[in-house]
């Protein structure tokens, strides 16, 4: 029988303790690193944007279609983006996005998320009247960052969604004709211009978002973008998401309809979202500041960030 002397037995401890103490800081470690964004990218065959959260954001709209609705061309940046958004979440990956989808892609599409392991979520319109008519397919999975990415894209190929990456585009040029100044005075927040001629302020919800217990950024899907289109003389189309607790949705219904505004979409965008959230989409073509105080009227119902 082996026996410790006093000494002995407490080296032997210390040593194990603190082999113990280098094994769990490197899991630590493993658990936390970032996925190999370049290799995601490689694998979407697009690049993506670094934003807060950790959140790895990469868009994909759909440049191909001409899309009017009551009679106004809408610009892909205006309502027309795919998007993938990737989480770290330890030595893999969480997935949430959006798909927009000419109705003959939908079940293709869905086929091949579903064989590649991701859940669909939702299958919507955003808005009426479109010509042609245009779904939103969301979408989440877990895993190895790089499988998603191969996933979403092999999906996306079922569509005519243009895969490879855009040509550098020129510096944009022009303004609109509306001031994007009084559309933040009037909103209260920050906004930014995506083209010369579509002007997003974004808005986060007060709470801290959970799936499945892990923390969702807005740059996850779960923001308020309100998206202003310029029609020219100051005037405006309007979309975006309101997103909601269920005891706001109709005190924010009535607030845009008292304001002219349509309500064109109410359903969720995720399954398992903590607090469960509803999304509002709406649409209206008017005096651009006119529009912003409308939002603003359904905005302050809200429990928002200021």
């Amino acid at each position: 029988m082996m026996t410790w002397r006093g000494g002995n037995l407490g080296m032997a401890l210390a040593i194990l303790v603190a082999a113990l103490v280098v094994g769990l800081v490197g899991h630590t470690h493993r658990a936390a690193a970032a996925p190999d964004w370049k290799a995601v990218e490689q694998a979407l065959g697009r690049a993506g944007t670094l934003m807060p959260g950790g959140v790895y954001r990469v868009g994909i709209p759909r440049t191909d279609l001409n899309v009017t609705v009551q009679g106004i061309r809408v610009e892909p940046a205006f309502a027309l983006g795919s998007y993938a958004a990737f989480k770290p979440v330890g030595d893999e990956a969480m997935v949430m996005g959006d798909l927009v989808l000419l109705d003959a892609e939908v079940t293709p599409v869905m086929t091949r998320l579903v064989q590649g392991g991701l859940n669909v979520t939702a299958v919507h319109n955003h808005l009426n009247e479109m010509s042609p008519h245009v779904m939103y397919m969301h979408y989440g999975g877990h895993g190895d960052a790089v499988r998603l990415a191969t996933a979403i894209r092999d999906a996306l190929s079922a569509s005519a969604t243009p895969l490879a990456s855009p040509a550098a585009a020129s510096p944009a040029t022009g303004a609109p004709s509306f001031d994007p100044k009084q559309i933040e005075a009037i909103m209260g927040r920050s906004g930014a211009l995506l083209n010369p001629r579509v002007f997003q302020v974004g808005v986060p919800r007060a709470e801290t978002i959970t799936e499945n217990g892990q923390e969702l950024p807005p740059a996850m899907g779960v923001g308020m973008p309100f998206n202003f289109q310029d029609l020219g003389d100051g005037k405006a189309a309007i979309t975006g998401d309101f997103v909601l607790v269920a005891s706001e949705v109709n005190p924010v219904a009535r607030a845009l309809r008292a304001n002219g505004i349509e309500v064109t979409a109410l359903h969720n965008h995720t399954l398992s979202d903590q607090p469960h959230l509803f999304y509002m989409h709406f649409w209206a073509h008017d005096d651009a500041l006119k529009l912003a105080r409308g939002v603003r009227a359904g905005l302050d119902l809200t429990n928002t960030k200021k």
